[in-house]
């Protein structure tokens, strides 16, 4: 696919599954060039088919592997890119910090945040390219209030907040955005199981009893208004939850039905 020279542009990484996947489809729905990154090819092949983005298999932690990404964004987009979604992250774990495995949090650490900050740096000149444009970090709440077996994810999380906003100040004068969105509790398929080694009936109790948590789509839907306001509006921070959670600590859960047998 070639670049219309007034197209918008995306690259968003983590678009194998849930919220990047969401996010792809729903910015390629609106109109734009959408370059989908994410480790799994044969995940990407079929968003590919599903939307017509254009696909890369990205390891946002090896430096090697984003900058074949930049080489082929500049492929794509000789005009530039107009937005770049940091999505690519996660969690590992919900040790306390005495049991704490730290492979896991070097891992966190590795994708949440040096994986950012290296997409950043690497496509920032093509959105200089694009006469500006926005660039968009997936934190979490979990990078703002701390919880019992989350020291890990909180602190990468946290500074992946703090990467955004040194970010926005060291561009402060460009016409580039920097927008940082995060959710609360958001039920996908693949966030809780990976983060519970894989335990479906854990993480399924993650989201049990509570009433509408958000979604993928949910979550996309946010991120393509925050890119889609005027230029000179910028969403700094975003947090959104599901009416469900008040707070961090405040999730309500419907009374489990109790079955009883006649």
């Amino acid at each position: 696919m070639h670049q219309n020279e007034n197209q918008r542009t995306a690259v968003v990484t983590g678009a194998s599954s849930g919220i990047g996947r969401a996010v792809a489809r729903r910015l390629q729905a609106d109109g734009f060039h959408v370059l989908a990154v994410a480790r799994r090819g044969d995940r990407l092949e079929a968003l590919a088919a599903e939307t017509g983005v254009s696909t890369l298999v990205v390891d946002v932690s090896d430096g090697a592997s984003v900058d074949r990404l930049a080489e082929r964004a500049a492929e794509l987009f000789p005009q530039g890119v107009s937005a770049l979604i940091n999505v690519a992250g996660g969690a590992l774990g919900v040790d306390w910090v005495e049991r704490a495995d730290f492979e896991k949090w070097t891992g966190m650490y590795a994708s949440n945040v040096l994986g950012a900050g290296r997409v950043t740096k690497a496509l920032l000149p093509q959105i200089r390219t694009a006469g500006g444009g926005d660039i968009v970090f997936l934190t979490s709440t979990a990078a703002q209030v701390a919880y019992e077996g989350g020291s890990g994810y909180n602190a990468a999380k946290a500074a992946e907040h703090m990467l955004a906003a040194a970010l926005r100040l060291e561009l402060a004068g460009e016409p580039i955005r920097v927008i940082e969105v995060a959710p609360g509790l958001v039920h996908t398929d693949e966030f809780s199981l990976t983060r519970l080694g894989g335990d479906q009936a854990a993480a399924d109790a993650v989201y049990e009893g509570v009433e509408k948590p958000l979604t993928a789509q949910d979550v996309a839907d946010v991120i393509a208004y925050s890119i889609e306001l005027p230029a000179h509006v910028n969403l700094d921070l975003i947090t959104m939850r599901p009416v469900a959670q008040a707070a961090a600590h405040k999730l309500m859960r419907r009374p489990l039905e109790v079955k009883r047998t006649p």
